[in-house]
């Protein structure tokens, strides 16, 4: 891979998208794997499906510096003589975390290699799109008038949260989002939708970081001087760029519904079905 300014406005771009994407439930990879047709990176194929995984841990290091308060179950501060205090509700979460995390692995670990192999394609990630464009609004629609019986975090059970880490599942296939798979899940058992969208983040967490570090093992850590660089200004801008989104997100969500991502997901993908159809 030779490094250029082309090169690095390439990734420039690619950060922005993965920013913005990857908390909004529009689908991030499914959103990377598109503008990867028009711009896409000069480097090697086995580079460019590490890149496109690994980026994304500049938006998950957004989510834990924005979060840190409410992730870190560590309290360090002296109270009462003592200097180590354990959040035990933080501890809680992260347990149900884990067994949210438990249907995503099994099913990703089986079947990832054939995903990739067969799933990732304009079609797939334009039927994804679409489908759960109308999936959000039926569930909103659904939801309009309900009252939300799962209020906070600290109010997700274990079966509540392994029956949205089953929905997390859902996001293997490109165009779905893994985001939007988790909220959707939590919307359909009532929970509210600030308390869907600050588990997503947690739950997030260990799965980018694993699924990462899967991908930069596969990859061999043989990075070349101009892979090493784009890959870093990548996960740079989609941290700063998430930084932005998230917030946006937590403040849009609490006085508006999932609708209006609903209908960007239809339109996006009926403009890639028609693209493709004619390309």
């Amino acid at each position: 891979m030779q490094l250029s300014i082309i090169e690095l406005l390439k990734v420039l771009f690619l950060g922005i998208v993965e920013g913005i994407t990857e908390w909004l439930p529009i689908s991030s990879t499914g959103h990377m794997l598109l503008v990867d047709e028009f711009i896409s990176l000069s480097g090697s194929e086995k580079f460019k499906e590490m890149f496109f995984v690994v980026i994304q841990l500049g938006a998950i290091l957004a989510v834990v510096v924005l979060f840190w308060n409410k992730m870190w179950p560590f309290n360090f501060k002296k109270s009462d003589g003592e200097t180590g205090i354990i959040k035990k509700d933080i501890f809680s979460i992260w347990f149900k975390v884990v067994v949210a995390c438990i249907p995503g692995a099994v099913v990703t670990l089986l079947f990832d290699d054939y995903i990739e192999a067969h799933l990732h394609t304009s079609t797939v990630i334009a039927i994804a799109l679409i489908f759960y464009g109308i999936v959000f609004i039926l569930i909103e629609n659904w939801n309009k008038n309900k009252t939300a019986k799962i209020l906070t975090l600290s109010d997700i059970t274990y079966k509540t949260a392994f029956i949205i880490g089953l929905f997390q599942v859902l996001s293997i296939i490109p165009g779905t989002s893994r985001s939007g798979a988790t909220i959707i899940g939590a919307l359909i058992i009532g929970v509210s939708r600030v308390a869907a969208a600050e588990f997503t983040f947690f739950l997030a967490v260990p799965v980018m970081f694993g699924l990462s570090f899967i991908k930069l093992v596969k990859f061999g850590f043989a990075f070349s001087g101009a892979e090493l660089v784009i890959l870093l200004v990548g996960v740079v801008v989609a941290f700063l760029v998430s930084i932005f989104v998230i917030k946006f997100l937590m403040s849009y969500i609490k006085k508006h519904d999932f609708k209006v991502f609903g209908w960007y997901r239809i339109a996006l993908g009926i403009i890639v079905l028609f693209y493709f159809a004619i390309a």
